[in-house]
């Protein structure tokens, strides 16, 4: 029982050292990316008298958790990196191999808050998140000129909107064709310059050509008038195939709770999947990354004070968050691609590291 009560008293140590640790990093962190962000709206708003400074931190605040889903794994890596070196550098760690703790029993409490702080943000963080990052997109196209999202996907299907020559159009569709991007089930609603609705088209099919709608056996009403029909029905348009996809929701504005609905509906409507597939897989595998990123830190702290140089560790530290970044990333690009399974691009870069850190962490410690 002495001994249990001692194991636990230890574990609240090192995990409350971690925690402040995490704490300080994370911050840390965040301060110079909201500095920067900052910085970057006041430079955008440049010659726009009716964008204030509070405004524009106000926005920077909006944006910040987006860029702080990025940062974790890297706050979790030099966190534990300093709680070790901390450790190391108070002899508190050889104190514990003395006492007969092996190397596991002080990385296992940092490992399991690791996986706290990424079931935390997945269930209850993100969806704050994702929030969050719309409210900054509305306030970006309302304040700073950047346009909004001309695609939304619902259970209704899709709904497209672009500027018209004499005012604007609104474009539903029942389903998608993505070989050849035909819309299917076509409505097309017309409104003019101050907002009152002109007419309605009705196509079975319409495709997007360069330059041009071509909706194929459209019925076209206006108020007033008799219903004419039309074998093929062009409208001018400014589009391209690359506008639309890259005007899809981004995956950071979707909370966790919604994201398997949302996929859903991709799915009836005929769009792409993958990409939101790949994302959805990376949040659920996060605690996961986040343990391996506890593992990597221990492979490069947990040495004698005197075989270590500091600037030689953070060096070290830096390095292999970067690499596990962009390793992360080159796999998610892949699978949102179709060229590597979804569970795998998504899962790979957390069980490499967690499975390289073990390897070397057995080689190098008693176990």
């Amino acid at each position: 029982m002495k001994i249990l009560g001692t194991n636990r008293l230890l574990s609240r140590y090192l995990t409350m050292i971690f925690l402040r640790m995490f704490a300080l990093m994370l911050g840390g962190l965040l301060a110079i990316v909201y500095l920067f962000d900052t910085l970057e709206l006041l430079r955008r708003a440049d010659g726009r008298g009716d964008v204030g400074l509070g405004l524009l931190m106000k926005m920077g605040l909006y944006k910040l958790p987006e860029v702080g889903q990025m940062l974790l794994p890297f706050a979790i890596l030099f966190a534990a990196m300093a709680s070790f070196w901390w450790l190391a550098r108070r002899h508190e760690l050889t104190a514990m191999r003395a006492a007969g703790y092996s190397a596991w029993q002080f990385v296992a409490p940092l490992v399991t808050a690791a996986m706290a702080i990424g079931f935390i943000h997945i269930m209850l963080i993100h969806p704050l998140t994702a929030r969050a990052i719309q409210h900054y997109q509305g306030l970006e196209a309302e304040y700073l000129g950047q346009h909004r999202k001309l695609v939304t996907v619902s259970q209704q299907g899709l709904w497209l909107r672009e500027a018209d020559s004499g005012g604007e159009v609104i474009i539903h569709a029942d389903s998608v064709a993505l070989g050849d991007w035909t819309l299917k089930g076509v409505t097309a609603l017309f409104y003019d310059e101050v907002g009152d609705f002109t007419r309605r088209l009705d196509a079975q099919s319409a495709l997007l050509q360069p330059g041009r709608w071509v909706f194929h056996n459209a019925t076209i009403r206006e108020t007033g008038t008799p219903a004419q029909f039309y074998p093929a029905y062009t409208l001018a348009t400014e589009l391209t195939l690359a506008d639309i996809q890259e005007s899809f929701s981004d995956p950071d504005t979707i909370s966790f709770w919604q994201l398997p609905a949302f996929i859903h509906t991709l799915k009836d409507t005929g769009l792409e999947t993958a990409p939101m597939e790949v994302y959805y897989q990376s949040l659920l595998a996060q605690p996961l990354l986040l343990a391996a990123m506890i593992l990597l830190a221990a492979t490069v702290s947990l040495r004698p004070p005197r075989f270590q140089r500091a600037l030689f560790m953070v060096l070290t530290g830096m390095t292999s968050g970067f690499v596990v970044f962009f390793m992360s990333s080159f796999l998610r690009a892949l699978g949102g691609s179709h060229q590597l399974p979804v569970v795998l691009a998504a899962w790979s870069t957390g069980v490499i590291v967690l499975l390289g850190s073990v390897t070397w962490l057995l080689n190098t410690e008693d176990g």
